[in-house]
């Protein structure tokens, strides 16, 4: 199984490195290939038993898993809680105001942070959140847009129909893999647009498809209390107790 996952892995990397962007996006970051080492720490120790519910995010945040190789990798949390800490290398075409320290990065990703935060407080320990879960993200890529002297972060959404389309097909290749591995009771989207992405693929399996709130600070919902509404979520979903 993680034999399967891994080599999909590698594709979806490869293919991804071959893809082209048009404007607006001035650079892309694929930490499959420059935080290789710790996005395999990551599969390897987590995400080699089937799964009761998986959990899709978008794609990387500049402080997240572009800086650690995993997603939501908020630092802290992949370091102290998920006890993962590799040799992250530069990628190529660094934006020079977005980059990539590693674990030395000193931000702290919002959304990682209250996300994995959540999940820690629920679970205790990492090893209790992976026997019965996995998060990955639908997109590994981040896409970046120079706007004057500001850094802009595009989302996958945001991208041409022309460039959408083959990257789509990578990652919803990739997705497949996933899912016939993990076998999951559950998909959930962190956001709605990886519960889109959800509907599309497996609209039609077994598994129960739904969402949790978004943590992004921009999404004022999650700034008033995202882990209380995302518990509410998956309590009526079925995949927490009450």
């Amino acid at each position: 199984m993680i034999r399967r996952l891994l080599e999909a892995a590698e594709g979806l990397s490869d293919t991804c490195e071959k893809l082209s962007f048009a404007a607006p996006v001035t650079h892309v970051y694929n930490p499959l290939v420059y935080a290789r080492k710790s996005h395999h720490a990551y599969l390897r120790r987590y995400a080699n038993t089937p799964k009761r519910a998986l959990f899709l995010g978008m794609n990387p945040g500049p402080w997240g898993m572009a800086q650690t190789g995993v997603p939501f990798g908020e630092v802290a949390a992949v370091r102290d809680w998920l006890g993962i800490k590799c040799l992250v290398d530069r990628p190529k075409n660094e934006h020079p105001l977005r980059s990539v320290l590693g674990f030395d990065c000193p931000r702290s990703e919002v959304s990682g942070r209250r996300l994995w935060g959540f999940f820690a407080k629920r679970f205790g320990t990492a090893g209790e959140f992976f026997a019965d879960n996995i998060v990955l993200n639908y997109c590994p890529l981040l896409f970046l847009h120079t706007d004057s002297k500001r850094c802009v972060n595009l989302t996958p959404d945001k991208l041409s129909a022309t460039d959408k389309e083959p990257l789509y097909a990578a990652c919803n290749s990739y997705l497949r893999v996933a899912v016939e591995c993990f076998r999951p009771d559950f998909l959930i989207g962190v956001g709605g647009f990886a519960e889109r992405r959800l509907h599309q693929l497996f609209g039609d399996d077994k598994s129960l498809i739904g969402k949790i709130l978004h943590p992004s600070p921009a999404s004022p919902a999650a700034n008033r209390g995202f882990e209380k509404t995302a518990a509410k979520q998956l309590q009526a979903l079925g995949v927490f107790e009450n």
